[in-house]
C-alpha cells in the first residue's frame, strides 16, 4: 500500500451505476461502470428494482477498489451520489424493497400534485421547502407506494418500513443495515424537509400523509455516515460524503462562491446557481434548494431542471435507431449549416423549469418530405441548448445574471453542442479537464470530511480549464432559432 490516500465515488445515476477511485488531485486512477434497465409500467410511469441498483453499485465498486488496490493505492473513504427524487421504501430487517424504486421522471402522480394545487397547498410547501408542487418530487412517490402496495401503510405506521432516496439505500446496505440516513440535499428534494430549520416538517408530513417513521436521519454532506460492512468490501472503509448528483457536480465544479453556477447534460440538464447562505426564492418557477452543508454551514443554490437531455439522445438510439452511438450526434449535427426549420421539444415526461408542466408529451415540429436522421439529430442537441436558455430567461427575470458557465456530464464531450450552447446563451461555456464532476463532487465532501482537504480552497486549487467555447453567432440567427423554439414550446402546451 502506497502513503498516498485515495477516495472511492459511488455515482448512482438513471441509467447505470458508476464507481471511481480519485487521488487527491481530482484525477481518476480507476472507473467501472454498468448500466441497468429502465421499466415502464404506463405512460409517464418510470421504475427502476431497487436490487438491481444496489448488486450494479456493488459490483462497479468491487470492481474499482480490485483495480485500485492491485495498482497499490488505498481507499481510506467514500463518497455517494445519487439520481435525486427517486423514492424506495423497503423493509428495515430484511433491506428488501416493498415495491420498484419510483424514479423522478415518473409522472403518476401528477393528478395528486393538481388537487393539492387546486386546494391552494402550494404557497406553503414552497414556503418551507423551496419546491413547486410537482410530481418530480418524493413526498408524492411514497405516499402512493404506501397506498398502493398491500399493507404497506400498516407496517410503516408500526415502524417496520423505512423511506429513502437513493443515497439512503446504498448507505443502509453498505452499513449492513446499520444506518438510515441521508444528507440535507437529497432531504431539500423531498417536498417534506424545511429548508430553512434543516428539519422534516410535521405540517408537510400531515399533508402527504406520509409517517415519520420511514424518514432517514438528516446530516450534513460532509459527515460520518458510518462504516461499511466487512463482508461488503472486505474490510471497513468510512462513507464521509453524501450528496445529490446536481449538487455534487456543482461542488465539483468548485461553485462555492455567491453567483458561480454550473449545468450538467446527463440523462436531464440541471442548471445550479450559488446564492449564498440565504435562499433566494426565485419569481419564474426556479426551485430553491440546498446547494451543500459542510462544517455546519449551509450554502444555498437556486436551480433549473430538465428532466430530458441525453435522454433524448438515449432515445435516438435506443427508440427510433437512426444512430448506434451518441458519439455519431456530433458529425450528423454539424452536417447541417441550420436546422432547416425543425425543432424537436423532448417532453417525454412532462416539461420542467420554466414550465412544470406534467401534462405535456414529446413533440417534432417542421418536418418536410426531404428531413431524414441529420436534421432529427440536430434538433435534438439544439433543443438542450434552446431549454438551457429558457432557464438562463427565467434567472434573468429573477434578476440573476451570469459571467459565465461550467458544464459538466455525459453530453459535455460534443464539441458541437458546446459552441451551439454558448452562441444560444451568448456566453462563454467553460469545459474542465475532469468532466466526471458529479462523482468528483462526493469525492470532495468524503475527502474533506476525511481531513484529507483543509478547506475549500484546497479543493478550489484542483480545478483547471479543458477548453472555452466563446460566442460567435450573429445576434439576427440567434433570435430566429428561439423565435422557432418558443413557438415549438407553446404548440406543445397546446391543449
Amino acid at each position: 500500500m502506497s502513503d498516498k490516500k485515495y477516495i472511492l465515488s459511488i455515482d448512482q445515476g438513471t441509467t447505470s451505476s458508476r464507481a471511481i477511485v480519485f487521488d487527491t488531485n481530482g484525477i481518476s486512477l480507476t472507473k467501472a461502470q454498468q448500466e441497468f434497465p429502465q421499466i415502464y409500467p404506463n405512460d409517464g410511469w418510470v421504475e427502476h428494482d431497487p436490487e438491481t441498483i444496489w448488486s450494479s453499485t456493488l459490483a462497479v465498486s468491487r470492481e474499482a477498489l480490485r483495480e485500485a488496490n492491485a495498482k497499490g493505492a488505498e481507499v481510506v473513504t467514500i463518497g455517494i451520489t445519487n439520481q435525486r427524487e427517486t423514492t424506495i421504501v423497503w423493509d428495515r430487517v430484511t433491506g428488501k424493497p416493498v415495491y420498484n424504486a419510483i424514479v423522478w421522471q415518473d409522472r403518476r402522480t401528477a393528478d395528486f400534485c393538481s388537487e393539492l394545487k387546486a386546494a391552494g397547498h402550494e404557497e406553503l410547501v414552497t414556503a418551507r421547502t423551496g419546491l413547486l408542487l410537482d410530481p418530480y418530487f418524493s413526498a408524492t412517490k411514497v405516499a402512493w407506494i404506501l397506498d398502493n402496495v398491500e399493507g404497506a401503510r400498516t407496517r410503516a405506521e408500526k415502524g417496520e418500513l423505512a423511506f429513502g432516496t437513493v443515497d439512503s439505500f446504498l448507505l443502509w446496505h453498505l452499513t449492513g443495515g446499520k444506518v438510515h440516513a441521508t444528507d440535507v440535499t437529497n432531504a431539500s428534494r423531498t417536498m417534506i424537509f424545511d429548508i430553512h430549520k434543516l428539519t422534516w416538517d410535521k405540517e408537510l408530513l400531515a399533508l402527504f400523509n406520509i409517517p415519520a417513521s420511514v424518514l432517514p436521519e438528516v446530516k450534513d454532506s460532509a459527515a460520518s455516515f458510518g462504516q461499511t460492512a466487512p463482508e461488503v468490501f472486505g474490510y471497513p472503509i468510512p462513507v464521509e460524503g453524501i450528496a445529490g448528483d446536481q449538487q455534487a457536480a456543482s461542488f465539483g465544479q468548485t461553485c462555492f462562491e455567491p453567483g458561480a453556477i454550473k449545468s450538467t447534460y446527463g440523462t436531464g440538464c440541471f442548471v445550479l446557481l450559488n446564492t449564498g447562505d440565504k435562499p433566494l426564492a426565485s419569481k419564474n418557477r426556479l426551485l430553491t434548494t440546498i446547494g451543500y452543508r459542510v462544517k455546519g454551514q449551509t450554502s444555498y443554490a437556486l436551480e433549473g431542471a430538465i428532466f430530458v437531455s441525453g435522454a433524448a439522445v438515449q432515445w435516438l438510439r435506443d427508440g427510433l435507431k437512426i444512430i448506434q452511438s451518441a458519439s455519431e450526434t456530433e458529425a450528423l449535427a454539424s452536417s447541417l449549416s441550420d436546422n432547416k426549420g425543425v425543432y424537436l421539444v423532448p417532453a417525454f415526461t412532462g416539461l420542467g423549469a420554466p414550465y412544470w408542466d406534467p401534462h405535456a408529451r414529446g413533440a417534432i415540429f417542421g418536418l418536410t418530405r426531404d428531413s431524414g436522421p441529420a436534421e432529427i439529430v440536430r434538433a435534438t442537441l439544439e433543443a438542450v441548448c434552446y431549454q438551457t436558455r429558457d432557464l438562463f430567461q427565467a434567472m434573468a427575470d429573477d434578476g440573476l445574471t451570469p459571467k459565465e458557465l461550467r458544464v459538466d456530464g455525459g453530453m459535455v464531450t460534443n464539441d458541437w453542442l458546446l459552441q451551439f450552447l454558448a452562441d444560444t446563451l451568448d456566453l462563454s461555456v467553460d469545459r474542465p479537464e475532469v468532466s466526471e464532476t458529479t462523482a468528483l463532487g462526493a469525492a470532495y465532501l468524503a475527502g474533506l470530511q476525511h481531513g484529507i482537504y483543509k478547506s475549500l480552497e484546497d479543493i478550489r486549487q484542483n480545478w483547471h480549464l479543458q477548453k472555452r467555447f466563446t460566442p460567435d453567432m450573429p445576434a439576427a440567427v440567434r433570435d430566429h432559432n428561439l423565435a422557432g423554439w418558443d413557438l415549438a414550446i407553446q404548440r406543445t402546451r397546446q391543449k
